[in-house]
């Protein structure tokens, strides 16, 4: 299975994606929405996509929301540590706009896996 991470934090990225390898999936990684868009057109086998909500560029909502338009059946979990206001109100709106799991920063890799699960 194919996963795509998008996250401007590359230690983040780093830690999911090695999380992810030693469970034998596969993984594509994007430093924002934007790149992450042009992968998912690149990569058309993508079953599930992590991302962050605040990012540069193109954040986490807005990528959701494009994802669900240019392929509604990818899985997305949506991340975030909030910033200002607290990731818990980011999270309500990535699951409002179509987000199918959402997992708060900091998380475990025990976490992100049981999340990842519930998914497929």
């Amino acid at each position: 299975m194919k996963i795509l991470i998008i996250d401007d934090d590359s230690s983040v990225r780093k830690f999911i994606a090695t999380t992810l390898k030693k469970e034998n999936y596969t993984v594509i990684e994007a430093e924002n929405g934007q790149e992450g868009l042009q992968k998912i057109q690149e990569e058309r086998d993508v079953a599930i996509i992590i991302t962050d909500l605040i990012m540069p560029q193109k954040e986490g909502i807005e990528t959701i929301m494009e994802v669900r338009k240019l392929n509604p059946s990818i899985k997305i979990m949506a991340i975030s540590g909030g910033g200002k206001v607290g990731p818990e109100s980011f999270l309500l709106l990535a699951d409002a706009v179509g987000a199918n799991a959402t997992l708060k920063k900091p998380f475990s890799s025990q976490e992100l896996l049981m999340s990842l699960r519930l998914m497929e």
